[in-house]
């Protein structure tokens, strides 16, 4: 077998390895647990793809940062519970902000309505102003965060997330971030304005903090958007901040454009 053959045979092993892992996460992503409104989503965020590309197993420790209502959290939970460890990095328990307070409370009440697929979730606090541990230093097999880094940006606390993420990761561990996509060139004022980061921006951060970047892909790409809306990604679905006005024509659109990279921290 030649050099060409024996670099095929890798690659085909690679794609197969990861097409068995997104059929893997298939039977949680289709699970009746699941929220029907997120459900209805599947077709903009691609879970299981997402999940493949990011090389994600279930006997890994995994922590999802920022979780929200828990979108993703309804998959990665039940996926991780027998074999490995999930940790849902949330806002600061100790927050006075009136939304952190509501959200966090409404995580809590969603992990104890259902003991079956939550009862193993290990709740810390994810607050990149601080010092606070989102899981024990060099103890994470991965960390992912999904549409996040635009609100960091707000607060000058980006770089400071990344590299508490860095801290958080085994070496060899993977970093996943998927983000709303901004056009090349795009200033910081602006994706803060709306929402859209630049892929280059992101790599930047990553590689400040340690990271490698390992692969990008495009499985959340939307070549419909044009990233540049008058209430910048929030005139999409879901949350059409618009209303009613010109709301077919942003449902057409669908949901944003989004950047998925995945990184690596070097092996020591």
């Amino acid at each position: 077998m030649n050099i060409k053959q024996i670099l095929a045979a890798v690659l085909c092993s690679a794609a197969f390895a990861g097409a068995a892992q997104a059929n893997d996460l298939e039977p949680v992503i289709a699970g009746k647990h699941r929220t029907e409104a997120y459900v209805a989503r599947d077709k903009y965020r691609h879970p299981a793809e997402t999940l493949a590309f990011f090389g994600i197993a279930p006997h890994m420790t995994v922590v999802e940062i920022s979780p929200g209502g828990g979108w993703y959290t309804e998959i990665l939970a039940p996926y991780l519970k027998d074999k490995g460890a999930f940790y849902a990095a949330h806002f600061p328990q100790d927050s006075d902000v009136g939304y952190y307070q509501r959200s966090l409370a409404a995580f809590k009440e969603k992990l104890a309505a259902d003991k079956d697929n939550y009862g193993k979730v290990i709740l810390t606090e994810f607050d990149p102003a601080s010092a606070k541990e989102i899981a024990p230093a060099g103890s994470a097999d991965a960390v992912l965060t999904f549409r996040n880094v635009h609100n960091w940006m707000r607060s000058d606390n980006d770089q400071k997330a990344f590299n508490q993420f860095f801290a958080a990761l085994k070496p060899g561990g993977i970093l996943g971030v998927v983000e709303h996509r901004a056009k090349p060139g795009t200033s910081r004022e602006r994706m803060i304005e709306s929402g859209y980061v630049t892929q280059a921006y992101v790599i930047d951060l990553a590689e400040k903090a340690g990271f490698v970047l390992e692969a990008s892909s495009e499985v959340n790409a939307n070549p419909k958007d044009t990233a540049d809306h008058p209430k910048g990604v929030w005139t999409l679905p879901p949350s059409l901040r618009l209303g009613d006005k010109d709301k077919d024509k942003y449902l057409a659109i669908g949901e944003s454009d989004r950047m998925t990279l995945r990184f690596r921290k070097p092996k020591m």
